[in-house]
């Protein structure tokens, strides 16, 4: 479903090189984490991933459906569904979230050719997926974000991307700021989704959230590039001893 070729970016109007030759593969049905240190480039390769337009790919290709989206913007990307849970979602005052939610599921439904939802329809929709997140009915009456505490804020992101329905589901660092409540609900948001024709990238620093998201795959990022990839078993091992011998396995 994705496939990332020699990859080499750097921040837009800088000689800043952030990614440097990465090379990463991810199957439909698979859920593949990201690990590395800080600073190693995973949050830069979420948001080129979603086509933040901060960011220029130099050089490689990124292929979504045997497609190259190097060439296609944000919007364009979400239609074809690529969805990018942010580590640190934005408020947007005046928005309302019911609004919100309502006008991306109709636009995304437009883009795969099916009917928009009635009134009802989408009400009835929304409530139930709130429901499963635990989400107070009064959030969502909200503009969005707004005033949402950071747990808030992380079952928002996972509701739109369940109404939403993408297939390649990108999560920049969503266990971040979580309490082991929130981590549990939205966890279970995101098995929820799992499925034979869609795809998870799952960026994060810790094991704990990878032992309720159990991962296909782990792919260690240093330096803007993948330095060692392996099962679930990996993320364990960098729970125990950190990076410092995959990092220095990788320089010999």
């Amino acid at each position: 479903m994705l496939e990332i070729i020699d990859l080499h970016a750097k921040i837009a109007d800088t000689d800043t090189e952030i990614i440097r030759g990465l090379n990463l593969t991810v199957k439909a049905g698979e859920v593949a984490a990201i690990m590395g240190p800080n600073g190693s480039g995973k949050s830069t390769l979420s948001y080129i991933l979603s086509g933040r337009e901060d960011y220029e790919v130099t050089s490689g290709d990124i292929r979504y459906n045997g497609e190259s989206i190097l060439e296609l913007d944000a919007s364009e990307r979400a239609a074809k569904g690529i969805f990018l849970a942010f580590q640190y979602p934005v408020e947007i005052p005046g928005v309302a979230t019911m609004q919100f939610l309502k006008v991306a599921m109709n636009e995304q439904r437009k883009a795969r050719g099916e009917a928009e939802l009635t009134t009802p329809e989408f009400i009835r929709t929304v409530k139930e997926g709130a429901a499963k997140l635990k989400i107070d009915p009064d959030m969502l009456k909200r503009p969005l974000n707004v005033g949402f505490s950071g747990g808030e804020k992380k079952r928002a992101e996972i509701l739109q991307m369940a109404l939403l329905e993408p297939k390649l589901c990108v999560l920049d660092e969503t266990d971040s700021g979580l309490d082991i409540d929130a981590l549990k609900i939205v966890s279970d948001g995101v098995n929820a989704l799992r499925s034979p024709d869609r795809a998870f990238v799952v960026i994060t620093h810790y094991q704990r959230l990878l032992e309720h998201i159990v991962p296909d795959t782990v792919h260690v990022l240093y330096k803007g590039q993948i330095i060692r990839t392996g099962g679930k078993e990996l993320a364990l091992e960098l729970e125990a001893n950190g990076y410092a011998d995959v990092i220095g396995e990788a320089a010999e």
